[in-house]
């Protein structure tokens, strides 16, 4: 699905509420992350800034932009966002504008994250699935570069926030974070940040794209694309997804090349997984050793799959174990470019399990490209 800048204004798609009540914060436990180190020492974010016009000053507080698809997961989204919103009110607006967009599209996140950025939010924050953060990620880019280098003096660095509520949360769970709400938005309390690293993917005529989890191609992503339809039966959409991408499926042989250095054949791939985090397809921990801190990405190719080895081995796909599987192999990169071999197109490849087309593509790390709340 393509996607355009609609250049809009995100003041024109919010909802601004701001209420003075006061609120005793209490002293937590701050979450550690599960499964890789954080790249530096946290830094907390700065609620207070002063301007200065003329002979008068003012403290003005900083926009926290809260990005909800109220569609997602069926409409539940909307309706969890909903009773979310006064305690979230209450927990922020001291020392944070709260600003609410409600996206009304494919693509519309993207615009949102844009403008807000240009505008110097102190933060944006994906509300809803994997799907609402895909799309903000992709909105801290334009023209292949981060908007936040386009601008000439920025006021600050705006980073990425997370409250999960949608159908699935897989980067919630490689970050170790539980689906809870009220949880998340003690994160964004605390305001503590660190970078993590984003994938990018472009084309033969030079688009990008980027992702936080996992891009796959053939199997996988066909899969994804089909589920894509059933996103009203909740996680089982990916089963179902699966039953239907296996009816038309045959392994393909597909030519790699790591790193730029020498093409290399890899016959009779069922599916070609790259990993900045571990979960794909609501739960399935399909690169369980990536990590988003370490500047690097996990590839994981599963070759000569039938049928019945999906039934005998599902759990080792959920579990992360299937490496130790003789038809399956893994290694770490900075950069794959991945080609089907016969030309007749057609290998399906997505990211975030939004479709992206079909091969060829080329595949590389941005090591610390976004700041992310903790």
């Amino acid at each position: 699905m393509a996607c355009f800048n609609c250049g809009g204004n995100y003041h024109n798609h919010q909802i601004v509420a701001t209420l003075g009540r006061t609120t005793t914060t209490s002293s937590m436990c701050i979450l550690k992350p599960m499964g890789f180190t954080l790249r530096s020492e946290l830094q907390p974010m700065a609620p207070d800034h002063s301007q200065t016009f003329g002979s008068s000053s003012y403290s003005r507080k900083r926009d926290l932009v809260f990005i909800v698809n109220p569609l997602g997961a069926n409409g539940r989204t909307g309706k969890e966002w909903k009773k979310l919103v006064p305690y979230l009110r209450s927990r922020l607006s001291k020392e944070y504008n709260i600003r609410e967009s409600l996206t009304s599209g494919p693509c519309h996140a993207i615009d949102i994250t844009r403008e807000a950025i240009r505008e110097g939010a102190e933060a944006v924050i994906a509300v809803g699935g994997d799907g609402t953060l895909h799309e903000v990620v992709n909105g801290f880019f334009w023209a292949g570069k981060p908007v936040a280098s386009q601008i000439k003096e920025p006021a600050n660095s705006t980073a990425l926030g997370v409250i999960p509520l949608g159908t699935g949360s897989d980067f919630a769970r490689t970050i170790g974070w539980k689906n809870d709400p009220c949880e998340a938005i003690e994160r964004v309390a605390r305001g503590l940040r660190s970078r993590i690293d984003v994938g990018v993917i472009s084309g033969e005529i030079g688009e990008h794209h980027y992702f936080i989890n996992v891009a796959d191609i053939h199997l996988s992503a066909k899969a994804g694309f089909y589920a894509s339809r059933y996103k009203r039966f909740g996680n089982l959409c990916y089963v179902i997804g699966a039953l239907q991408a296996f009816m038309s499926h045959h392994n393909q042989d597909l030519r790699i090349k790591v790193n730029e250095g020498e093409w290399e054949t890899c016959p009779q791939v069922t599916a070609l997984c790259i990993g900045n985090a571990k979960y794909f397809g609501g739960g399935m921990k399909i690169t369980p050793n990536a990590d988003p801190c370490n500047g690097k990405l996990e590839v994981v190719i599963l070759q000569n799959f039938k049928w019945y080895d999906f039934l005998l081995k599902m759990h080792k796909l959920y579990n992360g174990t299937h490496l130790t599987e003789k038809n399956v192999s893994s290694r770490s990169v900075l950069s794959i470019e991945v080609e089907d071999i016969s030309g007749m197109g057609g290998v399906y490849i997505q990211s975030d399990g939004e479709h992206l087309g079909f091969l060829p593509k080329k595949i590389c790390v941005l090591p610390a490209a976004i700041e992310m709340i903790y």
